[in-house]
């Protein structure tokens, strides 16, 4: 396995007076701050809110059935916000059990195990408590990124007030939702027809890569190490095969297959549902423009760039794209 370290690492330099990004990052912002959170927001939706004291196992459940990889918490006893349930907690959870416990103690405990008591597993493991972030939702949709882009976050619950001052979830607006409705409704098209190479966005060196033959806990472990959320599967040549993603933990987690912890991330990937998406790739000559068409029309996470031969040159996720929208520099 090769192991180069993760994006959190890296810094951007400013851009330049009159660089293509600050062009860009000017007329977006401007476009940013003209549309509320609100607006991102269906005409329709529905909204799944878990109480802490729920079962993680029936919470999964409720995931997978509803097709989303996150939701909002509740605490009934505090009568207020507690929260996301995130994939990184199914990361947390396997990662105990692995080292902490047998298959048949993780079995056992996973059916009495409550959403709450997913905090305790962090501090056992060492892992920083995750950030309770969240914003009103008529708050300015540059807000919105700014807090996404400086939290590193992949989305920010919008909370608001009822008459009696009773703290409601009114939503959740993720990175994604942000981009599409920016790929949607923003005009200044002629401002993103620059290539990738011209405006360095991305993560290009120091990734974390393994070869097919690489035991599933290993990625967990990198995932949790480098607080990143994929890694490209490659060959002996560096050429892009496949990415193994937090969200295929899940299926671990639901179904319960702690034993097969140590299998080659190639057999896990086998067992991927039909309907996965496959990896986006793109490359150095991709635009922000024909980015933003592909989010218009399929849900993507991050982008793999690479050469004509399919080689890993680096990658592209959404926090990089919306960090720099907004002029975030890590």
């Amino acid at each position: 396995m090769t192991s180069r370290g993760s994006s959190a690492d890296r810094e951007l330099e400013a851009p330049s007076a009159d660089s293509p990004a600050l062009e860009i990052q000017t007329l977006v912002r401007s476009f940013l701050k003209e549309h509320t959170a609100y607006d991102v927001l269906p005409v329709s939706y529905r909204l799944i809110v878990f109480d802490t004291r729920l079962l993680v196992k029936k919470a999964l459940a409720g995931l997978v059935q509803n097709g989303i990889v996150s939701a909002p918490l509740w605490s009934s006893e505090l009568h207020r916000f507690a929260g996301m349930l995130t994939v990184s907690d199914f990361v947390n959870l396997i990662q105990y059990y692995y080292t902490h416990a047998s298959v048949e103690d993780a079995l056992q405990d996973i059916e009495k195990f409550e959403i709450g008591h997913l905090r305790d597993v962090e501090k056992k493991l060492g892992a920083p408590a995750p950030q309770l972030i969240s914003m009103h939702p008529m708050s300015s949709l540059y807000d919105a990124c700014r807090l996404l882009a400086e939290s590193r976050a992949h989305r920010v619950p919008l909370l608001d007030n009822d008459a009696l001052g009773t703290e409601m979830i009114i939503s959740v607006i993720t990175q994604y939702r942000i981009l599409k409705f920016i790929a949607v409704n923003y005009q200044e098209t002629r401002s993103l027809r620059r290539s990738l190479a011209e405006l360095k966005i991305g993560t290009y060196e120091n990734i974390a890569t393994a070869p097919l033959s690489t035991p599933v806990i290993e990625l967990i472990n990198i995932f949790v190490d480098k607080k990143i959320s994929a890694v490209p599967i490659i060959d002996e040549n560096g050429v892009v095969l496949n990415v193994y993603e937090t969200v295929d933990v899940m299926s671990i987690a639901r179904s319960g297959r702690y034993n097969e912890l140590d299998i080659p991330v190639g057999e896990a990937l086998e067992a991927r549902p039909k309907d996965y998406p496959g990896v986006h790739t793109c490359t150095l000559n991709d635009t922000l423009y024909s980015i933003f068409q592909t989010i218009r029309k399929q849900r993507v996470y991050r982008l793999i760039v690479v050469d004509q031969d399919k080689k890993l040159i680096g990658i592209v996720s959404l926090s990089d794209i919306l960090g720099y929208l907004v002029g975030y520099q890590r």
